[in-house]
């Protein structure tokens, strides 16, 4: 199912392999990756997304369920209505009580689903005692982020270009400055953007929120565990749009306290985004062609 050569992604496809979990367990650094053939959502690395996979596996047994139900009910019409066992087709027009499930079960089945929705939207729309905050600012075409908390600390992060991938590297899905953030952690996330309307998607941490021209839109999460996660810009922005990788590094909190130290460091210079033209230039669409 896992190719031995690495895929060509020409797009982004963040779907986990639920079909290749077993294969997974072997490999828990592509846990996050997208494979050839994968199925289902991601391995969840925060409460938001264990809630969203929880609430997933639940839509996907009520709809397995209608789907067959509705598949019997059409193959037993077919067979017991056909022209051989039924000659004289029936004039009935109206039946009351069959009429009051039809219309009542749908009902109650859309209201079960829709309360477990709106609980889970509010649960990751506002974050509670937040530790950090980070604002994150789209361009076309990457992030900006700026840590509230830590006296501005700001700085660009731009795609890894392909002639300059490092062994073991995934092909526009990595970045020459990661998002590093404490594990364990509650990150209150404010995006907004330059431009035109992005989107910072992060599947299994449970993120996803609009970056909108004008607008500070609040999200959170929390990565759980120690790890590397990848996301992308999922709203359609441009002729760069598959080249706005996202990558958040969760570590824990003494290695990031020694990480922002020497992140002021770093991003001291050039007003806190040591960008060369040479590595801006990097990112046009003449160094970057689209692929299909």
């Amino acid at each position: 199912m896992i190719a031995a050569r690495r895929p060509r992604l020409s797009r982004f496809r963040l779907l986990a392999p639920g079909a290749a979990a077993g294969l997974l367990v072997s490999l828990p650094a592509l846990a996050d990756l997208p494979v050839p053939w994968g199925l289902g959502m991601q391995p969840a690395a925060s409460p938001v997304g264990e809630r969203i996979v929880v609430l997933h596996d639940a839509l996907m047994w009520i709809i397995t369920l209608i789907t067959l139900f509705v598949f019997a009910l059409l193959g037993y019409t077919v067979w017991r209505f056909s022209a051989k066992k039924h000659p004289t087709p029936s004039r009935t027009s109206h039946n009351t009580p069959l009429e009051v499930l039809w219309t009542v079960i749908p009902v109650l089945i859309l209201v079960g689903i829709a309360i477990p929705s709106f609980r889970l939207v509010f649960y990751q729309d506002r974050a509670q005692n937040a530790d950090m905050t980070i604002k994150v600012t789209a361009r076309q075409w990457y992030w900006h982020y700026i840590y509230a908390d830590a006296d501005d600390l700001n700085f660009d992060s731009r795609m890894v270009p392909d002639d300059e991938l490092k062994p073991g590297q995934h092909r526009l899905l990595e970045v020459d400055n990661e998002l590093v953030v404490p594990a364990g952690k509650t990150i209150r996330v404010l995006t907004t953007s330059d431009d035109v309307i992005h989107s910072w998607f992060i599947p299994s941490l449970g993120v996803q929120r609009y970056a909108i021209q004008g607008r500070a839109i609040e999200t959170w999460f929390r990565a759980d565990r120690p790890g590397t996660y990848h996301g992308q810009c999922n709203q359609i922005c441009g002729m760069m749009h598959a080249y706005m990788p996202i990558v958040v590094r969760a570590v824990p909190e003494a290695e990031f306290t020694a990480w922002l130290a020497e992140a002021k460091k770093k991003f001291a210079a050039n007003g806190g985004n040591p960008i060369t033209i040479a590595a801006a230039a990097a990112t046009t669409p003449a160094a970057q062609p689209i692929r299909d």
